[in-house]
């Protein structure tokens, strides 16, 4: 199919595209070429280039339309069509995503980014045709962790089960059309410096102005609520010094790091406490265990990220920090 499929209509579609996925893999070579268009170049002279933003535009079109049209995460999900495309020297993500016309958390959720970086030189991406976000069946990643966590905990969650085959190997994937990081998942997208403390949780409440569960207050909630289970290993989010150890009424047990550039992480409701005060910590290093000590309704972990001693939202600190 290299080198001679001409690409027309649609392009291919998902239907065509998953039973492609049904034929034998003769080669990893022949399956990174023959499952997806090529795209060789980003710019009109390329015949599959300007077939998939004629693709991308309709299915923006469709997305925007969704609620007055009535249709299915389902339904739009049949327009999907997976292009692949090996970035050349000087592109980046961000470049790529606006030369596309398709917003970045889709080309990094499908192609597996936990960070901005692009994989190795010559290692292909590939590009959906419809705007979105893909969460892996098994997530690996702090981020992949919290988009599963955000979205597939919820009935009702909007996303559409696929497989995607590369490399020789079968992936499943939750496509959800039309969803975008939120503001918690863009700053941990672009701030490599920190990760999350626990390895699996469900997010229960996220930063932003709430109803105190406990209380009944509306206030704001600085942080991020973890659910794990009781006595699950807290780990440091980054590498820095613990400044604080102690037990407060709201955050019941807790622990403060400081890190560079006046940032510290806070960590609270912990059941114990597996570091010492002055401890330099490096990103991972275990420091306490999920608790449900102080104002709290179950075992979880109170999570902030502070700067200058203030809980930060993560949005508006993306924007601070001159991120995309």
């Amino acid at each position: 199919m290299r080198g001679t499929r001409q690409i027309s209509g649609k392009g291919l579609s998902l239907a065509f595209f998953l039973l492609l996925l049904l034929v034998p893999l003769r080669a990893p070579a022949e399956d990174a070429g023959g499952a997806f268009p090529l795209i060789g170049r980003l710019d009109g002279r390329d015949t599959a280039f300007r077939q998939y933003i004629a693709d991308v535009e309709s299915n923006r079109q469709r997305i925007f339309n969704r609620e007055r049209n009535r249709e299915s995460p389902a339904a739009l999900a049949q327009s999907l069509t997976i292009y692949q495309y090996t970035p050349q020297e000087g592109e980046d993500l961000f470049s790529l995503a606006a030369r596309c016309n398709i917003p970045y958390a889709a080309l990094a959720s499908l192609n597996r980014l936990s960070h901005p970086a692009l994989p190795e030189e010559g290692m292909p991406l590939l590009l959906p045709s419809i705007p979105g976000i893909f969460i892996p069946a098994e997530p690996e990643t702090d981020l992949e962790r919290l988009l599963a966590a955000a979205r597939l905990s919820r009935l009702g969650n909007g996303s559409v089960a696929l497989t995607v085959s590369r490399g020789g190997a079968a992936e499943i994937f939750h496509f959800c059309p039309g969803a975008d990081f939120t503001a918690t998942e863009r700053v941990f997208f672009l701030n490599s410096g920190f990760r999350f403390p626990l390895r699996a949780f469900t997010l229960t409440s996220p930063y932003g102005i709430r109803q105190n569960p406990v209380t009944g207050v509306i206030g704001l909630h600085g942080g991020l609520d973890l659910a794990a289970p009781e006595g699950a290993e807290v780990f440091a989010a980054a590498g820095g010094t613990v400044t604080e150890i102690g037990n407060d009424p709201v955050y019941g047990n807790y622990v403060i790091i400081r890190h560079r550039d006046n940032w510290a992480s806070l960590y609270g409701h912990l059941r114990s406490v597996e570091t010492t005060l002055r401890s330099l910590v490096q990103s991972g290093t275990l420091i306490g265990r999920v608790g449900s000590t102080g104002q709290s309704t179950g075992p979880h972990l109170h999570f902030e990220l502070r700067q200058n001693g203030r809980a930060r939202d993560p949005g508006k600190l993306l924007f601070q920090a001159g991120g995309q």
